[in-house]
């Protein structure tokens, strides 16, 4: 499911994959590997996904950041999907995800974790997120 729209301008160097390579080359964290592999993982979703820096650490975005990476926790990696920098009301029509294998960890009506522990939980649960991710961004577009 490729989108016909091509991936956002970018508007600062924060908002750029070189950004986001010399963030990476200068993290230390154990799940560098993980996260690397999330990249991938979100760039090859959808044309119209690009990544950037924004909260101090590797986002992603469409026409607005929907997803940031959480790197603070000592072991493991997250995700955060959220739709925009700020909090706003669910879409029209209300706002849900199926998730009958319950990675969404919800933080508020519209923004939810999803956590790896590891590089090998990642690859195991890839395609539930991947799916995960593509019904996302439809509420940020």
């Amino acid at each position: 499911m490729s989108s016909a729209k091509s991936k956002p301008t970018h508007t600062t160097p924060a908002d750029s994959t070189r950004a986001v390579d010399d963030f990476m080359a200068k993290l230390e964290h154990p799940c560098k590997a993980g996260v690397e592999a999330l990249r991938r993982l979100m760039l090859g979703l959808d044309a119209g996904i690009a990544e950037g820096i924004k909260w101090n650490t590797p986002s992603f975005r469409t026409g607005e950041y929907f997803a940031t990476t959480h790197l603070r926790g000592k072991t493991g990696f997250g995700v955060v999907l959220h739709l925009g920098a700020k909090v706003r009301e669910s879409p029209a029509g209300g706002f849900a995800i199926d998730d009958p294998s319950g990675l969404l960890k919800w933080l508020g009506p519209d923004r939810a974790m999803v956590e790896f522990e590891r590089l090998a939980d990642f690859n195991d649960k890839k395609a539930e997120f991947e799916r995960i991710v593509r019904r996302w961004i439809v509420h940020v577009r």
